[in-house]
Order: C-alpha cells, then sequence, then structure tokens
C-alpha cells in the first residue's frame, strides 16, 4: 500500500483514488472478494496515514464499511433478533451459523477489511464520534453474531475502540457519545449474552472484553441487566473447558461490574457468583487466584453494604468466604500477587465480618500481623490493619495491637516512603479506635519519630504527619499528656515547616489544625505558641528573610490560633498588631507586613468592628513606600471587611470614589471582599442591593483605564459578581462587548473568564445562550481583545466545555488563526546603538496553543487534529521559545489520543524537532538564556519519545533517521533515556 509508506505525501491524489475505489467496491463482480478486500484495506490506510485529506469522503467510507460490514452472499441468517432469551438455553450441540464451512468462501475477509475501516475511522476521526453511534454502532453490535470467529474478534475490537474514544470525551449534551452509547446499552447487553453461549472460547474472551471496556466507561449502566449476565459469568468460571484467560476476563468484568453497581442489585444472585468465584480463588493458576480474591473484596462490601439495617441475610456466606481466603493466608509457598491480594481480602472480611467472625478472630489476626515481618508483604499488612481499626464493628485487636504498634513504630524509619505513608495513616486509624489501649509511652516514642517526617521536602508526609499530631492531641481515647509530648517533640519542627515558602494547600490546613489541637490540649500556653509563630517571621542569617508565602502562612497560623484560644485572647492580639502598626509605619519590616496579613486572616474569620479605627490604621500603610507592605494593607482591609460588611464595605467604597491614587489597592480590597463573597455561599445574601449598584457602576467606571493592572483587577470583582448576581451581570457585561473602547471590551471578556468556575452554579444557564458574545471576540481588531477572548475560551474549556461545544465549529478556525506569526504585529525599537525586534503577537500566539492543549483534553470528541497539525502546530514547532514549550506538549498529547493523524505527517514534524534539539546559544549567552535552551531541548525530547512509542513510527525514513542520531550521540541519549522514565 503506497499510503503507508510515503504517508501523507498521497494526499493530495486521493480526489483520484478514492472514489475509485470506493467504485471497485460497489461494482465489482461476486467473485472479486479480494479486490473488495483490498480497496477496503486501502481506504482503511487512507484514513490512518491521510486523515487531512481523506476528510471530503469519510461519510462515504463509513456508508461502504457498514455495507461490506454484514457482506455474506453465500450464506442467509434466518436467525430472528427478537428471539427471547430463554430460547438460547443450552444450545451449543444443535446446528448454529457457526457450523456453516466452505473452503472456498472468502467473504468472510472483505467483511473484516470492512470491520478495521470501520476501527480506523473511529480512531482516526475523533469529531465523528457522534455519528458513529448514530449510524455505524447498531449495525456493528448487530454483526456481533459473525460466523467467522476472526471477523468476529475484529468486529468487537472496532467496537473497542469506540468505547475507548467515547471514554476520552467529558460528559456533556444529550447528543454527546455517552449519551448515545447509553442508548445502545440495551442491545449491546442482549447480543453479548448470546455471545457467551457460543462454544468458543475466543468468542466469549471477545464478549467479556467488551463488556469489561463498556463498565469502564459507563459505570452503573448495566444496572438493568445483571441478572441477563451472570449465567455467562457462572459458566465461564466453571465449564470444565474454560481457559484461564476466559477464567481472567470473566473476573475481571465481574469486579468491575461489582465496584461500579449499587450492591442491591446484586443481592439476588450472591449465591451463584460466590460458589464460582471462591472456586476461583482456590485454582492453581496465581493470575486466576489473585483475580478471584479481587472479587470477592467486591463480594464482601456488596453482600453487607451497610452495618444499620441489613439488606440482605449475610450470615449464610461469611464462613464460606473466610474460610477460602484463610487457606490462601496461610500459605507461604504462593506468588506474591495472591499474597497480597489474599491479605487485603481478609482485611475486607474482618473489618465487615468481624463480629460474626470472633471465635476465628484469635487465630487470623496473628497470621495477618506475622505478615508485617516480611518486607514482600509488609506494605499490604500495614494497609490492612487500617481498614480493620477504621471498622464501624471496633474489631477486637487486643491479641496483637500492642505489637502492631511497636511494629509500626519502627517503620517510620524506614527508606520505603511508600511504607511510612500507610504506617502514618494506620498509626491514625489505630489511635482513634483503640487509643484508650494504648500506654502513654507509646505517645512519646510516635512523637519523637513524627518529628523526623515534617519537612517541606516532603509536604504530603508532613500533612500524614501532623494529622496523625492532631489526632494524638484530640482523640477522647488518648493519653492526656499527649499534647505536652507533641508540644516538646513536634513543634519546633512545625515552626521550621512553617517559614518554608512551599506551604501550601493540605499541608498548611494541616499545620493550622495542628495549632489549634496544640493550643485547645491546654499543655502548651497560648502566650508561647503565638510568640513563636511571630518570631518564625524574623530573618535567619542563612536563608534571610522570609517569602510572601511563608508570612501569609504564619498569618494564618496565627489566625486559627487566636479563634481557638477564646474572645480575650483574640482581642488583645489584635490591639498589639495594631500598636506594632502605629509604631513601625515607615518602616519594611517582616513583622509590618505580617502584622497586616495577619489582621487580615483574623477580620476575615471575626468582626474585629469593636477595635476602633481599624480600617484607618491599616490604610495608613498604603503610604508606605514598599510595594510590599501596601499590597499586604490592601488584603487586611479587604479580609477585614469581610467580617462586617455593613461597617467597612462602605467605607472602602467612599475611600475608592475619594483617592485616586489609593485606587489600585482599594480595587484589590474589594477584589478581596467580592472573592470571599462568591465562594462562600452562606455570605452571598450580605451584599445588598444597593452596595451592589455603587461596586457596579464604580468597576464598570475603570473598565477603560489605561492601567493594565486595574483592569485585571475590575475584570476580577466583575466576574466574581457575575457568580453571585448573573441575572443583573451577564446582560451588563453583553453589553459592553460592543463598546468602542477596545480596553472596555477586553475587560468584559476577562469578566467572563472569571466567572467559568469548576463547579456548578446558577450563571450556567445564564450564561450558556450569550457565551458567543464573549468568545467570538476573538476575531476582534484589537490584540489585547482577542487575547483575552483566547483566555477566556481555554477557562471555558478546562472548566465548563458543555457550554463551548457547540461554537467549537466556529471558533476553532479563528482560535488556530491566533498561532500564525502576523508580520503587522512585529515592529523594530531603534535603541541607538542597535535595533531590537518586539513581537507583539507572541503572547497571543502562546496563549492559542495553550488552549488548542486545553480543548484537546475536554473536546476532542469536537475537533480534527489533522486540521490543526498541518500547518499550525508545524509552525509553532519553529517559533520562538515560549511558543515551542506548549507544542511540544500538545505534539506529546497527540501522539497518545489520535496517533494516526500525528503517524499522517511525522516527517513533516521530525525537522523542526531535530533544529530545535540541535539548537545552541549565541556565544555571549547569559546563563538563563542557557538554562532555557537545555529546557526546550528537554522539552523536544519528551514530544519525540512520545512520538517514538506510536506504533507504526519506525517506519518513517525520516523520524527514523533522528531516532538514530539521537541514540548515537551520548550527549543526547542521556538526556532522551532521562526524559523518556519521567
Amino acid at each position: 500500500m503506497g499510503s503507508r509508506a510515503v504517508g501523507y505525501r498521497f494526499g493530495p491524489h486521493l480526489s483520484e483514488t478514492v472514489p475509485l475505489l470506493i467504485n471497485y467496491c460497489t461494482t465489482a463482480p461476486e467473485a472479486h472478494e479480494e479486490l473488495r478486500e483490498y480497496s477496503l484495506q486501502s481506504l482503511e490506510s487512507f484514513l490512518l496515514r491521510c486523515p487531512r485529506d481523506i476528510s471530503l469522503y469519510c461519510d462515504d467510507i463509513l456508508h461502504l464499511s457498514l455495507e461490506y460490514l454484514s457482506y455474506d452472499p453465500n450464506f442467509t441468517d434466518v436467525m430472528e433478533e427478537d428471539t427471547n432469551e430463554e430460547s438460547f438455553e443450552e444450545e451449543e450441540d444443535d446446528e448454529s451459523a457457526d457450523e456453516y464451512t466452505d473452503d472456498e468462501d472468502i467473504s468472510w475477509k472483505v467483511r473484516r477489511a470492512a470491520a478495521k475501516c470501520l476501527g480506523a475511522i473511529v480512531i482516526s476521526r475523533p469529531e465523528m464520534l457522534s455519528k458513529m453511534y448514530s449510524e455505524a454502532s447498531p449495525r456493528i453490535i448487530e454483526r456481533f453474531k459473525e460466523r467467522e470467529e476472526n471477523v468476529k474478534m475484529d468486529i468487537f475490537n472496532t467496537f473497542i475502540e469506540l468505547l475507548r474514544q467515547t471514554g476520552h470525551v467529558t460528559k456533556g449534551l444529550i447528543d454527546d457519545p455517552r449519551w448515545l452509547l447509553k442508548q445502545e446499552v440495551p442491545k449491546i447487553v442482549k447480543s453479548l449474552n448470546r455471545q457467551l453461549r457460543e462454544k468458543s472460547i475466543k468468542t466469549k474472551i471477545g464478549a467479556f472484553s467488551v463488556l469489561k471496556e463498556l463498565v469502564v466507561v459507563l459505570p452503573d449502566s448495566l444496572a438493568d441487566h445483571i441478572g441477563l449476565l451472570i449465567t455467562g459469568i457462572e459458566k465461564a468460571l466453571t465449564d470444565k473447558f474454560s481457559t484461564s484467560n476466559l477464567k481472567i476476563e470473566a473476573l475481571v468484568f465481574t469486579r468491575l461490574v461489582l465496584a461500579s453497581h449499587s450492591p442491591s442489585i446484586f443481592h439476588s444472585y450472591i449465591e451463584a457468583l460466590s460458589g464460582p468465584v471462591l472456586s476461583a480463588v482456590g485454582e492453581r493458576y496465581y493470575k486466576v487466584t489473585a483475580e478471584a480474591l479481587r472479587v470477592c473484596g467486591e463480594l464482601v462490601r456488596v453482600i453487607r453494604p451497610s452495618f444499620e439495617s441489613p439488606m440482605l441475610n449475610f450470615k449464610p456466606f461469611v464462613n464460606p468466604i473466610y474460610n477460602a481466603i484463610l487457606v490462601r493466608l496461610g500459605n507461604q509457598d504462593q506468588d506474591q500477587e495472591v499474597k497480597e491480594c489474599a491479605i487485603s481480602c481478609m482485611a475486607l472480611v474482618i473489618s465487615t465480618f468481624g463480629d460474626n467472625l470472633q471465635k476465628e478472630l484469635p487465630s487470623c489476626l496473628p497470621v495477618l500481623f506475622d505478615r508485617m515481618g516480611n518486607e514482600i508483604t509488609r506494605l499490604t499488612a500495614v494497609k490492612a490493619f487500617s481498614v480493620i481499626a477504621a471498622s464501624p464493628l471496633h474489631v477486637d485487636l487486643s491479641c496483637v495491637l500492642e505489637q502492631i504498634f511497636s511494629e509500626l513504630t519502627t517503620f517510620l524509619r524506614k527508606a520505603n516512603r511508600q511504607l511510612r505513608q500507610a504506617t502514618l495513616g494506620t498509626l491514625n486509624s489505630l489511635i482513634v479506635a483503640y487509643g484508650d489501649l494504648i500506654v502513654s509511652s507509646a505517645y512519646e516514642i510516635i512523637a519523637s519519630e513524627l518529628s523526623a517526617l515534617i519537612s517541606d521536602s516532603d509536604l504530603h508526609m508532613t500533612t500524614l504527619a501532623l494529622e496523625l499530631c492532631c489526632t494524638l492531641m484530640t482523640d477522647r481515647n488518648s493519653d492526656k499528656t499527649a499534647g505536652f509530648i507533641v508540644g516538646q517533640k513536634v513543634l519546633p519542627q512545625a515552626l521550621l515547616v512553617v517559614r518554608s515558602s512551599l506551604l501550601q494547600g493540605q499541608a498548611l490546613q494541616a499545620l493550622q489544625r495542628f495549632f489549634v489541637s496544640l493550643v485547645q490540649s491546654g499543655n502548651t500556653s497560648f502566650d508561647i505558641l503565638l510568640d513563636s509563630l511571630l518570631s518564625s517571621s524574623k530573618p535567619s542569617p542563612q536563608s534571610g528573610g522570609l517569602s510572601k508565602q511563608a508570612l501569609f502562612s504564619i498569618a494564618q497560623c496565627v489566625a486559627v490560633l487566636c479563634l481557638a484560644a477564646g474572645d480575650e485572647k483574640c482581642s488583645t492580639t489584635v490591639e498589639m498588631l495594631k500598636k506594632i502598626l502605629q509604631h513601625d509605619a515607615s518602616t519594611n519590616s517582616a513583622k509590618q507586613h505580617l502584622s497586616l496579613l495577619c489582621l487580615g486572616e483574623i477580620g476575615r474569620r471575626k468582626d474585629l468592628s469593636m477595635h476602633t479605627h481599624i480600617e484607618n490604621i491599616v490604610i495608613e500603610s498604603f503610604q508606605s513606600p514598599f510595594e510590599e507592605i501596601k499590597s499586604a494593607a490592601s488584603y487586611a482591609l479587604g479580609n477585614i471587611a469581610v467580617g462586617n460588611l455593613s461597617k467597612y464595605l462602605p467605607f472602602i467604597l467612599n475611600q475608592i470614589d475619594n483617592q485616586q491614587k489609593k485606587q489600585y489597592l482599594l480595587l484589590h480590597s474589594l477584589k478581596e471582599v467580592i472573592a470571599r463573597q462568591s465562594s462562600d455561599k452562606s455570605g452571598k445574601t450580605e451584599l445588598q442591593d444597593s452596595n451592589v449598584e455603587k461596586i457596579l457602576r464604580l468597576l464598570f467606571n475603570h473598565c477603560e483605564s489605561e492601567e493594565e493592572g486595574v483592569r485585571n483587577v475590575v475584570a476580577e470583582c466583575l466576574g466574581k459578581i457575575a457568580l453571585i448576581e448573573p441575572k443583573k451581570l451577564v446582560p451588563e457585561l453583553k453589553a459592553r462587548t460592543m463598546s468602542p473602547a477596545a480596553f472596555t471590551r477586553a475587560t468584559v471578556v476577562i469578566a467572563a473568564r472569571y466567572s467559568f468556575v469548576d463547579r456548578p452554579e446558577k450563571i450556567d444557564e445564564i450564561m450558556c445562550p450569550e457565551i458567543a458574545s464573549f468568545l467570538l471576540l476573538i476575531k476582534d481588531n484589537d490584540r489585547h481583545v482577542r487575547r483575552a477572548a483566547v483566555l477566556a475560551l481555554s477557562t471555558a474549556a478546562h472548566n465548563k466545555p458543555n457550554l463551548i461545544k457547540g461554537l467549537l465549529p466556529e471558533i476553532l478556525p479563528l482560535l488556530y488563526d491566533q498561532t500564525v506569526i502576523k508580520k503587522e504585529l512585529i515592529r523594530i525599537v531603534d535603541l541607538g546603538p542597535f535595533k531590537h525586534t518586539v513581537d507583539d503577537g507572541l503572547e497571543l500566539r502562546k496563549a492559542a496553543f495553550e488552549c488548542v492543549d486545553t480543548l484537546l483534553d475536554s473536546c476532542l470528541d469536537q475537533m480534527n487534529p489533522s486540521s490543526f497539525i498541518v500547518p499550525y502546530l508545524v509552525s509553532g514547532l519553529s517559533d520562538h521559545y515560549d511558543v515551542k514549550i506548549p507544542c511540544h506538549l500538545i505534539l506529546s498529547k497527540l501522539a497518545e489520543t489520535c496517533p494516526s493523524a500525528v503517524l499522517a505527517v511525522l516527517d513533516t514534524l521530525s525537522d523542526p524537532l531535530d533544529k530545535t534539539i540541535n539548537h545552541k546559544p549565541k556565544m555571549d549567552a547569559v546563563k538563563q538564556e542557557v538554562d532555557r535552551n537545555e529546557d526546550m531541548i528537554r522539552s523536544a525530547l519528551r514530544a519525540i519519545a512520545s512520538l517514538n512509542r506510536i506504533s507504526g513510527g519506525n517506519c518513517n525514513l525520516k523520524f527514523k533517521q533522528l531516532m538514530l542520531r539521537i541514540k548515537s550521540s551520548p550527549h543526547f541519549l542521556e538526556k532522551y533515556t532521562s526524559v523518556s522514565t519521567e
């Protein structure tokens, strides 16, 4: 096939070739089956290698493939489609379609070629997915009854590929592929159920593979059809002719379906399922055994989903399940996978049925504990005891509890990070459940070990360690001196971590809970803790001053500490902070910076209006000559206003009206107020209508500000208010998309962008019909407006893809156009001794490519990647550094999701990648330029590694030569190997 060898270069000739091939298929005499087969194979190859040029013919090829999928001139299938399932009971010995043979009949080759052609459409045309469901899916499902086994496997594979492509699509509108697939589920199940009754092992494996993929893509889709499939599962597991592969496929499907559906729908079938599954636990082949144990774990959850009122009489199943697993748990001479599955499954059995296994536990628990001593099974055993400890049954662990604690404490010193993490989680669960049984000396040992785990080099470990500290101090079963022990052992390390610029998210929240627990335990005084936190902001001789993030972290910890200590302590702290501001007003000290942030954090959580003139004291810092102090004051004022809107919001609005020089800072304060209202559901009503009107008037007056910083703050405020008052704001914003002032148009588009948050909001249904007014400003004549529209599109694609899917056919060509270098946006600046080239379109191109990257994640089914790769992506790969980096990411993504489209133009892609990895910085380049060039080379090598993983890539001469050059150069090979394993 020429297209396989030369790829996209055959594309220009498709207008002559494709109609000819279609004609061959439809007009060739019946005996010319091979001509039809070769024609369909050629069309398949064109779909995969020339996706751009084949676009015009995809519908014709789809209809042709569907026609020949059932092409069988020598056989007439008289079986009625609507035959009841009951009539299919045990018909293996009857004469069936499979018995038909004719050595001279090669029509099956045509059907196989048609199936593969359909598969090529599915793989290469994600934008046709919906059409595939409406036109092709019913025909493919109907052909599951194909009499030729090899063809049937290809039909199964085509449908599996259709399901996988559907899995890449986000949930969306009523005509999206997932919704369309859901309508087909009854037909799919009915047809596959017939296949599960066939003699052929291969057919049954194929049927389970389809069902498995269906459950992955559409969890909970089989709720109404489980009864039909139980017999097929039973037979696959118990039939003497069943192979290990068939049993594994049946077990994997059973596990997936049990895990993804409501337990109640299986209760009628537990008896039918449990017998075959427990028999499989005793199989000799380890992979069957391991999978059967995993299914047992899911069965346990299904049998007793709730500890309240049992939905099923589970007791008859407890001992058979326990005994089957105990045999595997006690056997040391077996594969590691089986050992681990047996441990995990036994933990589930004990945590779910422990109240019915009280006689058995004294003999079983020591075996589980023994597995903690074996390095191979240690991690799994640690997790197992966490599961048991978390059980509402409060399982009696007294026979092993002391040994477990002793062993777990030693694991905190192990090098294995996973083991330390699991140990922290298990200790937490054990202390919550059995804290009253633990001797106080154990707390001191644990606390000593925890201090070594708290560091900014591993924030996840730090989070787990701090959470365990909180449990030690707050759990009612714990030793009452735990707070004192933790204060001694862990507090010094916590005060080091709070200074880190890396501290954020869950680790910061855990640290805040740590200080609250410490002060509430009563073993460490509030004054000592407060002084320690405030002192931690002082510059150290080693690292100098603290980062802005570190000061924010300290301020948040101070705020929660004050609130936990009570009103009196909180009040005295606020007064102390006020005095610091009054005395250090002209300095740029960390003390003043931290005081402002602390007041903001406390004020956000508590009304500070009883502290007279606090707003005036804070606003005095707006006069500071230091930017970080002014920014902190702005933040503080906004957050203090959150604590009492009725008092402080009018003050801020009045200041904005009357203090022109302070407007930027005051707008930031206003932004803090609005942002807190839009993210806090309970606070939404606190903004009075009169205040909203005044705020809007003020914000719209600043839309045309010459300062970009002011416009950005205004846009964010408008976007956040739109979340609170969408009916009022969306029409106002839309009206201003027609403004003659470009800055106003850009500002309202950015405002719309800020309203596209990643959670459902009432603005969504109001914005849906209006979103085009904002996003179509991508064709505005002002580059600032176009960039704002691109950024808004990118945010919408990430957070609200359903809002934009209907717009994409119109907007994608406009977006692609923004990736092109525009000569009119390039200017020469004369700097006297030399001239400097300024590319005003660079930021726009970068934003456009990043937007495409986002769209590939959320709207792939609406895109034709081939029309983007050439010429737009190819152009981007030769562009500026800032553009190349996102292009490399896009290429890697396309290599995984749309390999055929990439493969078709592999030699065109190879050239710019080759030039990039061979690019050398100038002789006089500074270190930053050298580092950027090194990052760019590594980025390109990542993309090349992704291309190299595409099946068939080594057939392309240019790419093959590129890979040879990389592998023959020690300099490149080391980097390539490094990025390939990332």
